[in-house]
């Protein structure tokens, strides 16, 4: 874990942590169901609807309980400890709330939306990537249609997060028919404003539960549900920050599962041969340790996020960004490590399905890790930033 458990946690944060855990239990008892099906969590949503997490980055003032960025991502390394794709499904949907929470206090239909979400725990879906650009979520080939008040979309998304199942969706788009393809703004959705056509099949190896079919998506809206700042700012300050952050909590949330497996194999083996070192152990104790190197890259990056939000300087810098990219490429790598060295020590009992010991679902999901905006495009863009900064040599920031 991320220990905002410990001790010395407020009340707050430990009363959303015992949240949290109620979730995961009922999420842990469906994950194999989810994975095979593949289906959408729906318990484990509904249990997140009931214990009143999908509203609690919004705004004491709004409605929700003014989350912080620690508090999200321990929930989401609860949770995916538990079963990969809920926890996969709370982190986009938080995502997509830091998004509201640090770019639609200035409008007043986005507060009302806040308000909205808190109240009826509506889940948050995300529609940023597009047929004819892959993952770039930095360009767009759809566009805003200014139409009287209203503004329409129509965009071919090849992935929509938990699309049949989101309440409101998130969208990216040009700003208008003739603006240039990095000239993007994000609008708000909600489901009985979106035409909704299925095109593909969310059919993956792993991370199956999430349901992220492709769809051509197609609405028109009153315009004030456009966000009143460009998504570049929107991607730069809070969405590919929360996004790594987020999902890093995630990954190191299944490493520790898969590990906590390989534990108690090495455990086992310990009872049947007391007075030898099983043959597992060792490896174990270099897995702890590169375990706790991760859980330390996570709560850097998240710090180091908290430092930066209300400074406009450092959080536009390059290297906020720079620093931001190399959580999600490192812990992506480490996590994937991990999981592969915990079946290792498991041996073939974590390579058969079905047995208390199996890593086979934590496997194919962790897999996944480093093709989330993929670490080839991010080192690339992180490539061209330091082409123009200097390379951060010290230990102070």
């Amino acid at each position: 874990m991320l220990d905002r458990s410990e001790p010395d946690a407020t009340p707050r944060t430990a009363a959303l942590i015992a949240r949290a855990k109620r979730v995961a239990t009922v999420a842990a008892a469906h994950a194999d169901a989810v994975d095979r099906d593949p289906r959408f969590p729906r318990e484990a949503v509904d249990a997140m609807r009931e214990e009143r997490l999908l509203g609690i980055m919004i705004p004491a003032h709004l409605g929700g309980e003014g989350a912080d960025f620690a508090d999200i991502a321990q929930i989401c390394t609860t949770l995916g400890a538990a079963c990969s794709a809920s926890g996969m499904v709370f982190a986009m949907h938080q995502i997509k709330a830091s998004s509201l929470v640090h770019h639609g206090l200035d409008s007043d239909w986005h507060r009302a939306f806040m308000q909205k979400v808190a109240e009826k725990q509506l889940l948050l879906g995300s529609a940023t990537t597009e047929a004819g650009i892959g993952g770039d979520l930095r360009n767009s080939i759809c566009s805003i249609v200014p139409d009287g008040d209203n503004v329409r979309i129509e965009k071919d998304a090849t992935v929509i997060s938990y699309g049949l199942d989101a309440d409101a969706i998130l969208a990216t788009a040009r700003r208008a028919p003739d603006a240039a393809s990095s000239d993007q703004v994000m609008v708000v959705i909600e489901k009985h404003q979106a035409s909704l056509e299925q095109t593909s099949t969310w059919d993956t190896l792993g991370m199956r539960g999430t349901t992220s079919h492709g769809f051509k998506l197609a609405a028109t809206v009153p315009a004030e549900q456009v966000f009143p700042k460009p998504f570049a700012e929107i991607a730069a300050q809070s969405m590919l920050a929360s996004s790594h952050l987020f999902w890093a909590a995630l990954w190191f949330g299944i490493a520790g599962s898969a590990l906590s497996k390989a534990q108690a194999s090495v455990r086992q083996a310990a009872r049947r041969m007391p007075n030898a070192v099983p043959p597992g152990a060792a490896r174990l104790a270099a897995a702890a340790a590169e375990l706790a190197g991760l859980k330390t890259l996570v709560r850097d990056g998240i710090a180091r996020f908290e430092a930066a939000r209300h400074d406009d300087a450092a959080i536009n810098s390059m290297a906020f960004a720079v620093a931001m990219n190399a959580v999600k490429v490192e812990a992506s790598r480490r996590a994937v490590a991990l999981v592969q060295e915990a079946l290792t020590i498991v041996g073939i009992q974590g390579y058969k399905n079905a047995n208390p010991f199996s890593i086979g679902r934590q496997l194919r999901d962790i897999l996944s890790a480093p093709l989330m905006i993929a670490n080839d495009r991010i080192l690339s863009n992180t490539a061209t930033m330091l082409l123009m900064s200097r390379l951060d040599t010290d230990l102070e920031d």
